[in-house]
């Protein structure tokens, strides 16, 4: 059983073969999951994200064109479905547990907008602590950019493509977000007494 996509696999599974339907769940289920934790913080929310997307894509699957690795069409579907359940929760406040995936690869990353001091003088459980609580603060067009370029990892015109924004929108929001984690994050750690200046 091949372990990636191929043309022969995405048409097997257009033509309604269910094996090949559950290979591509098998096959991106874990990614897009972890995209759904990073954007909707919350393991339920994600699941459903993760159910929804992959019912939607199985819907739709007729309308991939192949334009784009469908994986890309996928994770772009993941995205909307995020989206749309941020919009519904939109002030909702929830409390989240510490074990999400691990933003541990922020921590040193060079990031212009980072002061100094919190790179060097708070601890990665520290800095991994107070980063989440003001991922929740963060409005979610905002925290979708974060998401989808310093976690994800997307390039600009990618995270573009995916929200549907002009590349000059995806750099504003992100120097945005950025900026507003910077000065959250500064006064959770001083508040928490872990950041002396």
């Amino acid at each position: 059983m091949t372990s990636e996509e191929t043309p022969e696999l995405i048409q097997a599974a257009r033509d309604g073969d269910q094996k090949a339907q559950a290979q591509l769940v098998n096959m991106y289920s874990a990614r897009i999951y972890n995209l759904g934790l990073r954007m909707l913080r919350n393991n339920e929310d994600a699941e459903d994200m993760l159910q929804e997307t992959f019912m939607t894509a199985l819907q739709k699957i007729q309308t991939f064109k192949g334009k784009s690795s469908f994986y890309t069409w996928l994770y772009r579907i993941g995205v909307n479905t995020a989206l749309g359940k941020l919009r519904k929760q939109s002030r909702m406040r929830v409390s989240h547990s510490i074990q999400e995936p691990d933003f541990e690869s922020l921590h040193g990353m060079d990031i212009s907008d980072w002061p100094n001091y919190i790179e060097t003088k708070v601890s990665d459980e520290e800095f991994k602590i107070a980063l989440k609580e003001a991922l929740d603060d963060l409005d979610e067009k905002y925290r979708s950019v974060f998401v989808l370029r310093d976690l994800e990892g997307l390039s600009t015109a990618k995270t573009a493509e995916m929200l549907d924004l002009s590349e000059s929108n995806v750099k504003v929001r992100l120097m945005r977000a950025r900026l507003f984690l910077r000065d959250s994050m500064n006064t959770i750690l001083k508040r928490e007494g872990w950041l002396v200046k």
